[in-house]
Parts: structure tokens; sequence; C-alpha cells
């Protein structure tokens, strides 16, 4: 798997403990969504910051990588932790509604086939189970700055994103996908998180 092998090299280089971007917000998003108890999915888990901010809050957490290397890191920085990988055919490794929550942070933008990943989630999610996602914002007043100052740099196809949301296009991908009650916030001047649900 081409993206695996990436995703490898990427990890190889990164820290042991890396703090992901706007670290502190994108936690207390997660821990006022969650109860205690509860058992969440932290889809692209990377080097298994939340899940242990989610195991410290009392909830049930697993951790998902498509990389081995990041679950190395994951397994050093959360001992005894539930971390698991992403099989070959990109099928999460849990069974129909095993969670209450699943928790995508700055991945799906990564991800080449949105259907198949946001489906894949839906399928691990209980009924009445919440999707939260954050995304990089593409609303209209960032898309005009990049394609007047960095169009080249921020689209580079051998960079990282390989989709752009804007608001409508995260709600368009997840009504699509089998999603309902879809809401989608700014998180952060560049960020939006969307909140939905499984019927």
């Amino acid at each position: 798997m081409a993206v695996r092998a990436f995703y490898e090299s990427v990890w190889a280089d990164l820290p042991d403990d890396p703090e992901p971007w706007e670290w502190e917000r994108r936690r207390a998003v997660l821990l006022g969504a969650v109860a205690p108890g509860e058992r969440v999915l932290d889809l692209g888990c990377g080097g298994g910051g939340i899940v242990a901010a989610l195991r410290g809050a009392g909830a049930d957490p697993v951790g998902v990588e498509l990389a081995e290397a990041a679950l190395e890191r994951a397994r050093r920085n959360v001992p005894g932790a539930d971390l698991r990988l992403v099989g070959e055919d990109g099928t999460l490794p849990l069974g129909h509604g095993e969670v209450d929550v699943v928790w995508c942070s700055e991945v799906l933008e990564h991800v080449p086939d949105t259907v198949a990943f946001l489906t894949e989630a839906r399928r691990v999610l209980k009924r009445g189970g919440r999707l939260l996602v954050t995304v990089p914002g593409h609303g209209l007043v960032r898309r005009t700055a990049i394609a007047l100052l960095r169009y080249d740099a921020h689209y580079d196809p051998l960079g990282q994103h390989v989709r752009f949301y804007t608001r409508r296009s995260l709600t368009t991908a997840l009504a699509a996908t089998g999603f309902e009650d879809v809401a989608i916030s700014g998180l952060t001047r560049g960020a939006l998180l969307a909140r939905a649900i499984r019927p």
C-alpha cells in the first residue's frame, strides 16, 4: 500500500511524542464531547496523545493508525493502550457498531478515498454514535489568499494534503456516507469542526 509506505517514512522523521497542532483546543473539544466509560476511536492516533487524554478522562479509547511507526511511538507514550493498525485494504480493525464516538482530527485531508474512509468510520459506530472531525478549512477568504499568495506551495502535489474542505463540501461528504444531523463550526480561524450522528 503506497499510502502506508509514505506515512511510514513521514513518521520515521518525527519526534517520539510530537505535540499535535492546536493540541489544547482539540483536546478540550473532544473531552467536552465524551463521557466517562464511552468507547472512543481515535482514528489517526499518531503518537497517542489523545488516547492518553481520553484514558485519563475515564473513557475507553482505542487508537488506530495507518503507520506502524506511529503505533510504535504511541505504544511507548501510552503503555498498555489498545492500539491497532489499519488493514491493508483500509478496513478498520474493529467490529460493526463497536464504538460510541469516532474522533478523526486533522486526518481526513490526508485520505485519498474520503467515501471509503467515512463509510468505515460509520460502520464501527453504534447507532446514535457520534463522529467528530476536524480539518483545515478552505473558505472563500482563505481560498482567495492562497490563490493570490501561495497557490503552488499550498496545493503541492507532493505534499501530505490530498483533500481540501469547505463547510459545504465536508457537509456533503458526511451526508453522502450516511451521517445525519451534520453541524459544522469553526474550530480555529483556519480549521473546521464537524459533528455528525450515525442513524
